[in-house]
């Protein structure tokens, strides 16, 4: 079946899992620029990009409204029933998900949908469950390197990127 909705964690995915602490007490993220692409390629080729974390925070929802991702499930310790909210509103079945997590808390999603991908730096557990795992570590574009392997295995990768070339 093809991918129509990916699903992110975002800490140990979308970023290192370093949590560095401002002067005022504030979290600062980092996050990698080649995912960012490979976010806007995903949409641009029909697939819904979604973040669910179990944090929550001003820099996070600035990247994710700068990258056009609507849908957005931050705050959420229980990750399993803000996907399942996912998949109501959206309407999608489970089978044409792919999820990209990283520990533990991920793993009760990634049992559910089509596609599990574990980043390189993920738990073994998590490896344990996951259908394909990436070379790149999370935040350090394990999440293109995901998504280009979603739209290889759709038969739309080379075309997909044409627009930048």
């Amino acid at each position: 079946m093809p991918i129509s909705l990916l699903v992110l964690d975002v800490d140990g995915v979308l970023t290192d899992g370093r949590l560095v602490y401002g002067p005022d007490g504030e979290i600062q993220k980092t996050f990698h620029v080649h995912d960012g692409l490979g976010i806007k390629v995903a949409q641009q080729n029909g697939v819904t990009v979604a973040v669910i974390s179990a944090k929550d925070s001003a820099p996070l929802r600035r990247r994710l409204t700068d990258l056009g991702i609507d849908h957005m499930a931050l705050g959420q310790s229980d990750k399993l029933a803000a996907y399942r909210q996912l998949l109501a509103t959206l309407n999608v079945p489970a089978e044409d998900v792919a999820y990209v997590g990283d520990d533990v808390i991920d793993i009760a999603v990634m049992r559910d949908v089509g596609l599990p991908i574990a980043v390189q730096n993920a738990q073994p557990m998590v490896k344990a469950v996951a259908k394909h795992q990436t070379r790149l570590a999370g935040g350090d574009g394990a999440v293109r390197e995901a998504i280009d392997y979603i739209l290889r295995r759709q038969m739309v990768l080379e075309k997909a990127y044409e627009a930048y070339l």
